[in-house]
Protein backbone atom coordinates (compact mmCIF):
# COMPACT_ATOMS: atom_id res chain seq x y z
CA UNK A 1 0.00 0.00 0.00
CA UNK A 2 1.41 3.59 -1.06
CA UNK A 3 1.61 6.17 1.85
CA UNK A 4 -1.05 8.09 3.01
CA UNK A 5 -1.30 11.61 1.56
CA UNK A 6 -1.76 14.87 3.64
CA UNK A 7 -2.88 18.03 2.54
CA UNK A 8 0.56 19.40 2.62
CA UNK A 9 2.14 16.52 0.23
CA UNK A 10 1.67 18.96 -2.58
CA UNK A 11 4.13 17.26 -4.89
CA UNK A 12 3.07 13.94 -5.14
CA UNK A 13 -0.79 15.54 -5.05
CA UNK A 14 0.03 17.13 -8.20
CA UNK A 15 1.81 14.42 -10.05
CA UNK A 16 -1.16 12.05 -9.36
CA UNK A 17 -3.69 15.32 -10.14
CA UNK A 18 -1.79 15.96 -13.40
CA UNK A 19 -2.57 11.66 -14.68
CA UNK A 20 -5.45 11.31 -13.28
CA UNK A 21 -7.04 15.32 -15.11
CA UNK A 22 -4.62 14.76 -17.92
CA UNK A 23 -7.29 17.28 -19.59
CA UNK A 24 -6.66 20.22 -17.67
CA UNK A 25 -4.09 22.33 -19.59
CA UNK A 26 -4.24 25.54 -16.78
CA UNK A 27 -4.52 24.13 -13.25
CA UNK A 28 -5.38 27.70 -12.31
CA UNK A 29 -8.52 28.22 -13.83
CA UNK A 30 -9.64 25.39 -11.36
CA UNK A 31 -12.15 26.58 -8.69
CA UNK A 32 -10.78 25.83 -5.79
CA UNK A 33 -13.66 23.61 -4.61
CA UNK A 34 -13.53 21.55 -7.58
CA UNK A 35 -9.84 20.84 -6.61
CA UNK A 36 -10.27 19.95 -3.53
CA UNK A 37 -13.00 17.23 -4.21
CA UNK A 38 -10.34 15.91 -6.63
CA UNK A 39 -7.56 15.92 -3.89
CA UNK A 40 -9.87 13.91 -1.50
CA UNK A 41 -10.88 11.31 -3.88
CA UNK A 42 -7.64 10.13 -4.76
CA UNK A 43 -6.56 7.38 -3.41
CA UNK A 44 -4.44 7.14 -0.21
CA UNK A 45 -5.90 10.89 0.83
CA UNK A 46 -5.61 10.42 4.68
CA UNK A 47 -6.56 14.01 6.13
CA UNK A 48 -9.28 15.52 6.80
CA UNK A 49 -12.20 15.76 4.04
CA UNK A 50 -14.42 18.61 5.73
CA UNK A 51 -12.43 21.32 5.57
CA UNK A 52 -10.98 23.69 2.61
CA UNK A 53 -7.81 24.21 3.00
CA UNK A 54 -6.94 27.21 0.61
CA UNK A 55 -3.45 28.20 1.27
CA UNK A 56 -2.97 23.91 0.72
CA UNK A 57 -5.01 23.98 -2.48
CA UNK A 58 -3.11 26.41 -3.94
CA UNK A 59 0.16 25.33 -3.38
CA UNK A 60 -1.40 22.25 -4.77
CA UNK A 61 -2.10 24.16 -7.90
CA UNK A 62 1.41 25.59 -8.60
CA UNK A 63 2.88 22.24 -8.18
CA UNK A 64 0.85 21.30 -10.99
CA UNK A 65 1.19 24.38 -13.04
CA UNK A 66 5.04 23.32 -12.99
CA UNK A 67 4.38 20.10 -14.38
CA UNK A 68 2.81 21.13 -17.07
Amino acid sequence: MADPLYWDDTYPIALLLDAAHPEVTDPTTLDLSVLRDWVIRLEGFSDECDVLPVEWLERIQMEWVELQ
